[in-house]
């Protein structure tokens, strides 16, 4: 790619200018051409881009469409847990396809989103399953910088970060607080890449973080976002293991209570 190229794509955006497209604008035309009644989705949603929180929720009877979400390539459901209303989506993989649906979601009614995406585990801390509060995300995608200026990492904003300090200390798959790499391109993984990652002690790779971290900042809107570490890119027997119920019931319980924890605080 020549160096002209590569400032337009990267350098050349114009950060204070308004979109022409809006997410409003889209799902009022989604609503007129469906016959989709106005209304909210929950305050607290869910991004699953594996589909096992969803498909737990399913086999058990515990979720159900929500009527008024007027997206053309999804469908939102709701869920009860522990007394609060949820909505959730499946299968929402890739940056570009993640912060689309926060957009609309924030748009619909959303005030919390909570990402929680398998991930591949890059610096040792244990054998996999266990889960990660991405603190922060390198940007080795395209998404994040439509939002902001290019830099090497987006953050979780530092207000959510202390208020959730130490909350899953009682889930029985270990959470710790950590680093992810966020990729476009999860079969590029090559081992310069991944030991350039090391270099910056990274813990995982996945495919999310770093674009929904950047849409907060910009946005000022709240997301946070979990990396369920599972895997080692498949190259031991028996990877993607990941856990109890495909790690569902842990993943729940972090949803419930990160949902806990900032209506405490609201």
């Amino acid at each position: 790619m020549s160096p002209e190229k590569k400032s337009i794509i990267v350098n050349q955006k114009a950060y204070d200018q308004p979109s022409v497209f809006l997410p409003e604008n889209l799902l009022r035309e989604a609503r007129r051409q469906k016959s989709i009644a106005r209304g909210v989705v929950p305050k607290i949603c869910v991004l699953d881009p594996d589909g096992d929180i969803l498909d737990s929720l399913l086999r058990r009877d515990c979720a159900r469409i929500n009527e008024h979400w007027a997206c053309y390539h999804t469908n939102l459901y709701d869920f009860e847990l522990d007394g609060v209303t949820y909505g959730i989506i499946g299968c929402a993989v890739g940056a570009p396809y993640a912060v689309l649906l926060a957009e609309e979601l924030f748009v619909s009614g959303c005030e919390l989103l909570i990402s929680i995406t398998s991930s591949g585990q890059i610096i040792h801390k244990r054998e996999p399953p266990f889960f990660l509060l991405i603190e922060k995300a390198l940007r080795d995608e395209g998404t994040s910088y439509h939002y902001l200026p290019s830099s090497e990492f987006s953050y979780l904003d530092e207000t959510l970060l202390t208020l959730l300090g130490d909350t899953f200390t009682e889930i029985d798959t270990p959470v710790f607080r950590g680093t992810t790499w966020t990729t476009d391109a999860p079969f590029r993984e090559t081992q310069h890449a991944i030991d350039q990652a090391k270099s910056l002690n990274i813990d995982a790779v996945e495919m999310e973080s770093a674009a929904l971290y950047a849409f907060s900042k910009m946005r000022s809107q709240a997301v946070v976002c979990f990396a369920h570490v599972t895997n080692q890119m498949a190259n031991i027997k028996g990877d993607f293991e990941k856990g109890e119920a495909a790690g569902s019931r842990d993943s729940l319980r972090i949803i419930s209570l990160t949902g806990s924890k900032w209506m405490s605080a609201r």
